[in-house]
């Protein structure tokens, strides 16, 4: 095979000369004209074959990133099948104006002490495991600029179906992920559309993932084995779960327990926001990667539904979101339990608007998280 001479040589002449053999000076007559439509077919074949290739390699890291963290999440099975479409809320409807409707959680931290992580096991969630020890009803908002987080404190006193009125966390561990959604859907008539479970050991991973928190406390306290400041603490992760669990030496008890738990929360959130992970792709790998394997979620929630969520809730900020806590009345006793008793006039208010989607215009009707809880 004749070879043309090198194009990178110092011989310009000969270089020239393969060039215009290659490509043609414009003043070839019509006998180039099928060696032109040629070069037209190579060259468009050759666009068309780095595009396919650009598209597959951006297919394949989508593909990558999705299983890697997306797939990484264990899946609850079967949390909505056994309940009985009749009897639930209806789906939310698009209100006019709004782009999309609202997206629901239930939030479930478990209180199971098992010597390690559980979280990511399809048993954790199954009936007679657990108790729950956080309870939240998380929306986000249909345009994905606000959201807020109810929490329903474990004591709180209501039916749960089959076993009449009791303990929330009971139906947990009576019923699992299933019972339990169906209580909080016929106590707030707020339709559920997914489930998320995270246990204690979790709660160090992600915090550990982060270097840690930073919360602030309003009263110096100390409980298994940590000691809160009064002020800014920083939190790793045996501090931070020991801070999630306190309860005694808290003037509000499991109220303020409640609210440690949505300043751990908020205080992850801010973490992320001030360290632009994105910046530093292995510290957000690391961070990904624990948060990923440290919490289950229902098995209708796919990869694709998950990764879609997290481009969507990018520009969400920590001041996007408001802490709650469901309306009670006060606490007492029902046989040998203590138990919390709920607002049902000022509960059904708050659900109210969250059904409607109008709780961002309402929230000075209700406490808020401050900015220093105990």
């Amino acid at each position: 095979m004749t070879q043309g001479p090198d194009l990178y040589s110092d011989d310009e002449t000969a270089n020239a000369e393969f060039a215009d053999g290659l490509y043609g000076d414009g003043d070839g007559g019509a006998e180039d004209e099928p060696r032109k439509r040629h070069r037209l077919r190579r060259g468009l074949i050759l666009v068309v074959s780095a595009g396919l290739v650009v598209a597959l390699l951006a297919l394949g890291g989508l593909w990558y990133l999705t299983d890697r963290y997306a797939g990484n999440i264990a899946r609850i099975p079967d949390v909505f099948g056994s309940l009985n479409e009749a009897d639930r809320p209806p789906v939310p409807t698009q209100q006019p104006g709004v782009s999309g409707i609202p997206t629901t959680f239930l939030l479930v931290g478990s209180d199971v002490r098992a010597p390690g992580q559980t979280t990511g096991e399809a048993a954790t969630a199954q009936a007679g495991n657990q108790r729950s020890d956080v309870i939240m009803v998380v929306q986000l908002a249909a345009d994905r600029k606000s959201a807020f987080a109810i929490s329903i404190p474990r004591d709180s006193f209501v039916p749960v179906p089959g076993y009449g009125t009791t303990k929330i966390n009971a139906a947990y561990a009576y019923g699992g992920a299933s019972l339990l959604v169906q209580t909080v859907e016929n106590l707030t008539k707020v339709r559920i559309d997914h489930f998320m479970a995270v246990d204690f050991e979790g709660f160090k991973a992600i915090t550990d993932a982060l270097g840690g928190v930073d919360v602030r406390i309003a009263a110096a306290t100390s409980a298994h084995g940590s000691d809160f400041q009064a002020g800014l603490n920083h939190l790793d992760g045996d501090a931070a779960l020991a801070y999630v669990r306190q309860r005694y030496q808290l003037p509000g008890g499991d109220f303020d327990r409640v609210q440690r738990h949505q300043n751990y929360l908020r205080a992850v959130m801010a973490k992320v926001s001030q360290e632009h992970l994105v910046t530093n792709p292995a510290r957000l790998d690391n961070f990904l990667v624990a948060l990923t394997d440290s919490v289950s979620v229902d098995d209708q929630l796919s990869n694709v539904d998950l990764f879609s969520m997290a481009v969507s809730l990018r520009s969400l900020k920590p001041s996007d979101v408001a802490f709650m806590t469901v309306p009670v009345t006060g606490t007492g006793t029902e046989g040998t339990a203590s138990v919390v008793y709920l607002d049902k006039a000022k509960g059904d208010a708050m659900w109210n608007y969250v059904r409607q989607g109008t709780l961002d215009d309402h929230l000075s009707e209700f406490d808020q998280l401050p900015a220093t809880p105990r």
